[in-house]
This record gives structure tokens, sequence and C-alpha cells, in this order.
């Protein structure tokens, strides 16, 4: 038989372990907040612990004594510092390109006023590239695709500015006015605009000194008048041939 309690036997003070859990759950509580909560600044960490204070306002030592300070050494990102290099890098060659391309620009202009071609040539720098814009009627005789005498000069002469220090691709393409064209050798514009383009270029590789690999033409008709054709000086205006030279790298006039 179990042995009975004495009446006179004292039973231990366990009144402890009601605060004690209370203050356990409160602690477990809190990691786990903490845990929660990853990145953190130091001001929720302030409102955290006036929380926990107040809450153990009871006890003559408070738990948390001070607000946590989270303190991290931050680790450079190799990613972004590559990132901008690769940005900076971009930047400088988009700098350089665009000096390269006004620099052509300056001395296909320089040609154009020694030569009193100002009616004839003219260039334009966009975004896109540099321009080179020839009249028609100096390099064609009305309704042909053979390069003049005149034609092949200013050919050779465009040809010695092209050869840059990097080379570019270049697009040299034909226009027409809005007259139709059909002939036993042309059936539209399209065929006279195109055949220009490239006979155009031909004069341009005939001296051997550029890569032809390099090198495309394309005609566009009567379909992209530089200005409406509503006289016969717009319309020698939009016989023309234009060469463009393509950048290496991506230029932004506008922030220029």
């Amino acid at each position: 038989m179990p042995k009975r309690r004495r009446k006179n036997e004292e039973r231990p003070d366990e009144s402890w372990l009601l605060p004690y859990s209370d203050m356990l759950t409160l602690l477990v509580a809190l990691f786990i907040v903490l845990f929660a909560m990853g990145e953190i600044d130091a001001q929720k960490y302030k409102e955290l612990a006036n929380v926990f204070r107040s809450e153990l306002s009871g006890s003559s030592d408070s738990i948390v004594e001070e607000p946590f300070t989270k303190t991290t050494e931050e680790v450079p990102n190799e990613n972004e510092e590559e990132e901008e290099e690769i940005e900076d890098s971009e930047a400088a060659n988009s700098i350089r390109e665009l000096n390269d391309l006004k620099e052509l620009q300056a001395n296909i202009n320089n040609y154009i006023e020694t030569n009193n071609l100002t009616d004839d040539l003219a260039t334009s720098l966009t975004n896109e590239g540099l321009f080179i814009t020839i009249v028609s009627d100096i390099s064609f005789a009305s309704g042909s695709a053979e390069v003049n005498e005149e034609g092949i000069t200013i050919a050779k002469e465009v040809s010695s500015f092209l050869d840059t220090h990097s080379p570019h691709q270049i697009i040299i393409s034909g226009h027409a006015d809005d007259r139709p064209m059909h002939t036993v050798e042309f059936a539209s514009n399209w065929e006279l605009s195109v055949i220009r383009a490239v006979n155009f270029m031909k004069e341009i590789l005939a001296d051997g000194m550029h890569d032809p690999t390099l090198f495309s033409a394309k005609g566009f008709g009567e379909y992209q008048p530089s200005v409406p054709n509503t006289s016969e000086e717009n319309r020698a205006k939009n016989r023309r041939v234009e060469i463009l030279v393509l950048p290496n790298f991506e230029i932004n006039i506008d922030e220029d």
C-alpha cells in the first residue's frame, strides 16, 4: 500500500514556475519574431524591445535592457560592380563613337564648302548614324542609272572620307521623285532607285580601300521623299542617293 503523506510534511513552493514559464514563452516568441523579420532596421528593434520591456515590467531586472542594434558588414555585390563597369565602358564607347562621327561630318562639310557643293551635297548626324546626301541630278542623267563623271568624282572623294580608323557598316540607298517611271530598262522607280544605289556603291568600292562585306545597297523608289513633291525644285531634292554610316556603338545626339 502507498504510504500516506504525513500531515506535517510541507509541499515544495512551486509558485515560481508560472512566471518562469511565461518568461520562457516570451523569449521563444522574441526569437521567432526576430528570425521571421529577417532584415530590419534599428528603429524596429527599438519598438520591439519596448513592447517586451512593458510586458516584463513586473520584474526588477528587465530582460531587454537596451534596444537591439543590427550590425551587418556590407559585402560588395560583384555582379553590380561588373554591371557598372560595363555601363561605364559602353558610355565611353558611345561618346568616342559620337566624336568620331562628328569629326567625319566636319571633314565632309569642309569638302562641300571648299568645292562649292552646298546645293548638291549635305550631311546630317542622327542617332541612326551619319547621313551623306548626294542629289542625283549631279550624278545621273535623267532616267539613267549610270553614274556620270561628276558623280564618279564625288564617289571617289566620299570613299576617301569613309576610310575611317574603325571600319563602319555602310548603307547606300537610292530615292526617286513621284513622277512615274516605266521604260524598257526600269519598270518603276523601285528599279531605278536601287540600281542607282548599287552603281554608286560600285564607284565607292572601285579603289579597293574598303571591305565590300561592310557595304549594302537598297532602293526606296519615290516612297521616302525628303520634301513634298510639290515643285521641280523639291523633286530634284528627292532624286538623291544617301550614304548612311552606321555607328559601331549606340549614340545619343539628344544628350550631347
